[in-house]
């Protein structure tokens, strides 16, 4: 399916050499590392630097084949769930391209720390194990390089000052998210989904006016809100003369909502952390919002926190409310509410790929390279996904360490699939199979004998 991602079989035989390399790589993800790792460190390495130099991967393409698989198993009456956020690779080359000095998600509240690295935009899409309140995977179906522009000399002309200023406006994330929002709307209904809403889960830094007041049609937003916003019901009449009135009464902020005892809470079960919970909501319809202009009608969401305790016997602590906003007035709560705790997979997404896949640790430096080659791992990283979803755990799946609870519906993770991969590559060309060694490890829990430890050590690898 991605090879019309290619223009030449060529190139695409190497570069599905290389993603077996890359799943199979124990060192640093780099392409000599890679190279290796697909044994062909004795041959020429240039060709592997200038598939991503020379624009010979179209990325867009791969994640095509990933969107369009999410879609065949998504069933016609679920929502089409997509979760956008950026993310930061680190750097140490000043000379790398779309680098510069980020502000650092991870600094403590109390100061703000700067590193060197590159911006990466990327949209997931939640595919769901079944309907209801249950867990969803998030499949990555676009990563998009977002570098800022560079600042021009004090002595510009007036033409030179008006151009940057116009593509400084166009580099900010906001304006990013929001094209590739407007992108994938389009894909979306080229591959069959016109009739579907899409309904995208964002946090606080794209729940604004550049995002929410150019949402394409048959597009839900679903984003955080500060807990002080001017929130303003619907005019109750309009003047027969003068402007026409858009905006009615100020409503209470959502903090002032969220203490007030005039509005019960309601009670609503999703999923979250492993299992299903019980949520305490306020939900208020028919709402406007500056920000978002008259084009939307908006409801606002606010969930009590969650109580939890360190210990069995520490004091009740809380977390911190949450006061959310959704531009459908008629998105189910139940729905909605699920949606956006979905989003937290993303966040897994971004740990995996950078962890696991060795996304940001290529040293390149050409502007093609920097940004295709953390696209291409991250599409590979879409692709062993998809291809373990229909798997269930069974004899057949390398076992978990004693440590780890045996559910059988615990979904299998990406440290797991890989690590199936490298058995698959690696014992069955010396073994014929690696049913006997699934046997020996399945004895191995219950009796006191020991199994090869080189053959674990192998399998349990990462880095």
């Amino acid at each position: 399916m991605c090879r019309k991602a290619f223009k030449r079989k060529r190139t695409f035989d190497r570069v599905r050499q290389l993603a077996y390399g890359a799943i199979t790589c124990l060192g640093r993800h780099t392409i000599t590392g890679i190279i290796t790792s697909s044994g062909r460190q004795f041959m020429d390495w240039s060709g592997a630097y200038r598939v991503f130099r020379n624009k010979r991967v179209d990325t867009d393409k791969l994640f095509d084949v990933a969107r369009e698989i999410v879609l065949e198993e998504l069933s016609p009456d679920q929502m089409i769930v997509v979760h956008m956020d950026d993310t930061l690779f680190r750097k140490t080359g000043k000379k790398v391209a779309g680098t510069a000095w980020r502000r650092d998600p991870l600094s403590p509240p109390f100061h703000t720390n700067f590193i060197w690295g590159q911006r990466f935009l990327q949209i997931s899409m939640a595919l769901p194990d079944q309907q209801g309140a249950c867990q969803a995977k998030a499949i990555p179906i676009d990563f998009h390089h977002c570098p800022t522009v560079k600042k021009i000399s004090k002595d510009a002309d007036a033409q030179q000052k008006q151009i940057f200023k116009e593509q400084h406006r166009i580099a900010k994330l906001s304006k990013q998210g929001s094209l590739r929002i407007q992108t994938l709307r389009s894909k979306l209904d080229l591959q069959g989904a016109q009739e579907r809403k899409l309904v995208i889960s964002v946090d606080g830094s794209y729940t604004n006016e550049t995002v929410i007041k150019s949402l394409p049609d048959r597009v839900v937003l679903i984003g955080r809100i500060r807990k002080d916003a001017k929130l303003y019901t619907l005019p109750d009449k309009q003047l027969d003369r003068g402007r026409k009135k858009v905006y009615g009464d100020r409503i209470p902020t959502p903090d002032q909502t969220r203490k007030s005892e005039d509005i019960p809470w309601q009670e609503v079960k999703a999923w979250a952390a492993g299992k299903s919970h019980d949520f305490n909501v306020k939900a208020i319809k028919t709402l406007r919002w500056r920000a978002a202009g008259e084009k939307h009608i908006l409801q606002l969401i606010i969930i009590r926190p969650l109580s939890y305790r360190l210990t069995t016997t520490s004091r009740l602590l809380y977390r911190q409310p949450a006061y959310l906003i959704c531009t459908d007035n008629n998105l189910d709560i139940e729905r909605l509410l699920q949606a956006y705790l979905w989003r937290w997979e993303i966040e897994v997404n971004f740990r995996d790929e950078k962890t696991i896949l060795g996304c940001g640790e290529a040293q390149v430096r050409n502007p093609e390279s920097v940004k295709t080659f953390p696209a291409f791992l991250t599409a590979l990283y879409s692709f062993i996904h998809l291809a373990i979803h229909r798997k269930k755990r069974d004899n057949s799946i390398l076992p978990r360490p004693k440590w780890y609870p045996p559910k059988l519906e615990q979904r299998i993770t990406t440290s797991e699939i890989i690590n199936l991969f490298r058995a698959h590559c690696w014992i069955k060309p010396t073994h014929g199979n690696f049913l006997g060694f699934l046997q020996n490890e399945h004895l191995a829990r219950s009796l006191k004998n020991e199994t090869n430890p080189l053959t674990a050590a192998i399998l349990y690898t990462r880095k």
